[in-house]
This record gives structure tokens, sequence and C-alpha cells, in this order.
């Protein structure tokens, strides 16, 4: 059976649930309800693949590194903007942009990231 939309597929506003109905039995419930709202729902097909590996590998981004093959920079990246989308905050403090670049950077000198990741967290700097 496929899911309830959130959003109407017209006017994308939230949608309201009227009704429920019991096929065993035929029994129908009409009324307002309100809706469970599902967090996990704001999360892209990535971020929730992300989410998946971190459950099922226990949270270790360690085993998440040689898993996924990307540096713990950015699993930390990732874990944050999950952690963000979900409507949470952290402890870390948005750096400027050119210590966050000069990061980038210096993770690439060290090996600490391949050049294909720096130039993709060099690239989420300018959105």
């Amino acid at each position: 059976m496929p899911e309830a939309p959130e959003l109407c597929p017209i006017c994308q506003s939230e949608m309201v649930i009227t009704r429920f109905y019991c096929p065993k039995c035929e029994t129908t419930i009409e009324g307002y309800f309100n809706r469970k709202s599902n967090p996990f729902a704001k999360l892209s097909d990535e971020q929730g693949d992300f989410l998946l590996t971190f459950v099922r590998l226990e949270g270790r981004l360690n085993r998440m590194e040689e898993t996924l093959g990307i540096s713990y920079p950015t699993l930390k990246n990732r874990l944050t903007e999950v952690i963000h989308a979900l409507g949470f905050e952290t402890d870390k403090q948005p750096a400027s942009p050119s210590v966050d670049r000069q990061q980038i950077l210096e993770d690439l000198n060290q090996g600490l990231i391949t050049p294909d990741e720096a130039l993709e967290l060099l690239q989420s700097l300018q959105k």
C-alpha cells in the first residue's frame, strides 16, 4: 500500500487526513486527524542512505570510512548536514569561509581527503 503524501501534488500545501477505512469490517471514520510528522522525510535520498549506513555500522565513523571509502572530515561534514536537515543545531560554530577553505586545503595537503572530495567541499562553500 503506498504511503499517504505529505504535500498536495497540485499546490504543495500540507495534506490533511479526513477519512480512515477498515477493509475487513468496512468501518469508515471521517473527521480531521493530525498527521504524525516524519522528520526523516526532510532528508534527501543521499542523506537517508548515509543515515542508514550510520545506523547499520552502529555510528562508528571509522567503519564508515572503510565501507564508503571517504575520509573522516567528509563523513563529519555529511553527518553535520544530516543533523541540520533534521532541524537540530550542532556545537560546531560556523567558521568563516576562508578558515573552512584553508582547512580543506590543509586536509588535502595532508592526504586526509582526495582531490575530488576537496573540490566538492570547496564548491559547497560557494553555495
